[in-house]
């Protein structure tokens, strides 16, 4: 009985320390680290929209009127 046991604490320590390499194996990055995001000139050309006079207008409107709601 005593050697049984000996085996399985043999075996769960090299089982947990083969899974705790395999873990850090994959949490280490494999290629080279991005450093830093490039700086964005403006909006894409999808998101930026001309907007005419009444639609501006229309606009200033739906702000002015929702910031009354969020005042205290």
């Amino acid at each position: 009985m005593a050697l049984l046991a000996g085996v399985t604490v043999v075996w769960a320590v090299t089982f947990l320390h083969v899974q705790r390499r395999r873990a850090a194996e994959l949490a280490a990055p494999s290629g080279p680290l991005l450093r830093s995001l490039p700086v964005q000139s403006g909006p894409p050309r999808a998101e930026s929209v001309e907007l005419t006079p009444d639609e501006r207008a229309a606009f200033a409107g739906l702000v002015r009127q929702f910031g009354r709601g969020r005042r205290r």
